[in-house]
C-alpha cells in the first residue's frame, strides 16, 4: 500500500509545484512572454530636397492587443539597390538608424513618425534614380522586436533648387504669392513647376518680433501647382495669418522631386481687410408733404450693396451741391432706407450715402441727390 501511494503523492507534489510556478503574486501579473508591438504596415517614403522622408504610424498596442506602456523604439533598415533590382530578402539590408523610445516624441507629427534620411553626394554619384529600399521594426523590450514592416522603394534624384524672395500681398479677393525662379535647370534636370503650400498660424501679438516663431493652427497643405512665378490664394479669410511655402518640383518620368524649404522660400502675412465697399447707387429721394399735425419729411432709399461683409450705411446731408455734408444718421443703418424728419421749409438739400463693411471700412460717398422742401 505504501508503494502504491508513493507515485500518487509524487504526482501531487509535481502538480503543486507547477501550480505554484504558474501563479503570480496577488499584485500585478508577471508577463509570460516579451511585449511585441504590432507590425507597421503603412510605411511610405518620399524625396524632399536632399532627403528621403519616411512616414508611418507608430504602434500603440502589442501584438496581443494590449496598450503599450510607452512609445516603442524604432529601428530603420535601409538597402541601396543596383539598377533594376527588387527589394527582396537578398537585398543588402543594414540597420541604418535606431530611434530610442525617449526620443520618439521629436519625430512625431499627429501620431505618425516622420524621419528624414539625409542623402550624401555619394548617393547621387550614380545614375539619376538610384533606388533605396526601407523597412522598419519597433521594439518595446530588448528581448524581441516586431515583425518587419512593409517594404518601400524610393528613388533619389538630384533635387531642384528652391525659389527665392517669396512675397505675399493681400488683395481684395485674393492673397497673391510671388517668387523668383531659381537658375535655369541644367541638362540633368527638367524644367521646374512650383507647388504652393499654406499653413495657418496665430496672428502675431503687438510688438512681437518678426523672427519669433508663431504657433501653428493648421499645418501646411498643398494649395496648387503652377508653372508661373505667382499664385493667387482665393480661399482665405480676412483677420487670419498665413504662412506660404513655395517649392520647386522637377519631373523625372513618373517621379517628382520637391526642393528644400529654406526661409527664402516662405512668406508670412496677416490678411487685414483695408478694402472699403463700393459707393451706394440708385439713390432715390421722395418728399412727403406735411399733413395736419405732421411736418414734411424726406424718404431716402438706394440699392443694396453686393458685398458679402456689408455692415450698413451712413447718410449725409448738405445744402450745397459740392459740399460733402454732415452725417445725419446717428447709427449704422442696417437697411438701405432712411427717413429725414428734420428738414426745414424753403430749403434745398443734397443727400449722399456711404456703405460700411464689418471691418469698419467706409466707402466713398455716393453722388448727390437733391430735393426741394416747399
Amino acid at each position: 500500500m505504501i508503494r502504491a501511494a508513493a507515485p500518487v503523492a509524487f504526482a501531487c507534489c509535481l502538480l503543486g509545484c507547477a501550480l505554484s510556478a504558474g501563479c503570480a503574486s496577488p499584485g500585478e501579473p508577471t508577463a509570460r512572454h516579451p511585449v511585441v508591438p504590432t507590425t507597421v504596415s503603412d510605411l511610405a517614403a518620399q524625396q524632399s530636397g536632399d532627403s528621403l522622408i519616411l512616414r508611418f504610424t507608430l504602434p500603440a498596442r502589442s501584438a496581443d492587443r494590449q496598450p503599450l506602456a510607452e512609445h516603442p523604439a524604432v529601428e530603420i533598415y535601409r538597402a541601396k539597390l543596383p539598377a533594376g533590382a527588387a527589394p527582396d530578402k537578398k537585398a543588402p539590408w543594414r540597420l541604418a538608424y535606431t530611434i530610442p523610445s525617449e526620443q520618439i516624441d521629436h519625430y512625431l507629427k499627429d501620431d505618425r513618425v516622420e524621419f528624414h534620411d539625409a542623402l550624401t553626394p555619394d548617393d547621387f554619384a550614380g545614375s539619376a534614380g538610384s533606388a533605396f529600399a526601407y523597412k522598419v521594426r519597433t521594439r518595446e523590450t530588448s528581448a524581441r522586436a516586431s515583425a518587419d514592416s512593409n517594404v518601400v522603394l524610393a528613388r533619389a534624384y538630384p533635387p531642384p533648387e528652391a525659389p527665392s524672395d517669396v512675397k505675399a500681398a493681400v488683395l481684395e479677393d485674393a492673397i497673391e504669392i510671388s517668387w523668383t525662379a531659381p537658375a535655369a535647370a541644367s541638362d540633368a534636370q527638367p524644367a521646374y513647376v512650383y507647388r504652393v503650400y499654406r499653413e495657418e498660424v496665430e496672428s502675431p501679438a503687438s510688438g512681437q518680433a518678426a523672427t519669433e516663431k508663431l504657433q501653428v493652427k493648421a499645418p501646411f497643405a498643398l494649395l496648387g501647382q503652377t508653372a508661373a512665378t505667382q499664385f493667387q490664394d482665393r480661399k482665405f479669410e480676412f483677420g487670419r495669418t498665413y504662412a506660404y511655402s513655395v517649392r520647386s518640383v522637377a519631373q523625372y518620368g513618373s517621379d517628382t522631386v520637391e526642393s528644400e524649404q529654406p526661409v527664402s522660400s516662405m512668406a508670412t502675412v496677416t490678411a487685414r481687410d483695408v478694402f472699403p465697399p463700393a459707393a451706394p447707387t440708385g439713390i432715390e429721394v421722395a418728399l412727403i408733404p406735411a399733413t395736419p399735425g405732421t411736418p414734411s419729411y424726406v424718404e431716402l432709399s438706394w440699392a443694396i450693396g453686393p458685398e458679402t461683409d456689408l455692415a450698413g450705411y451712413h447718410v449725409y446731408r448738405g445744402e450745397a451741391e459740392g459740399s460733402p455734408g454732415e452725417r445725419i444718421s446717428t447709427e449704422i443703418l442696417p437697411s438701405p432706407a432712411f427717413r429725414d424728419m428734420s428738414v426745414q421749409p424753403g430749403r434745398r438739400y443734397f443727400y449722399r450715402v456711404s456703405a460700411l463693411d464689418r471691418a469698419g471700412n467706409e466707402s466713398p460717398k455716393s453722388s448727390a441727390t437733391a430735393v426741394d422742401v416747399p
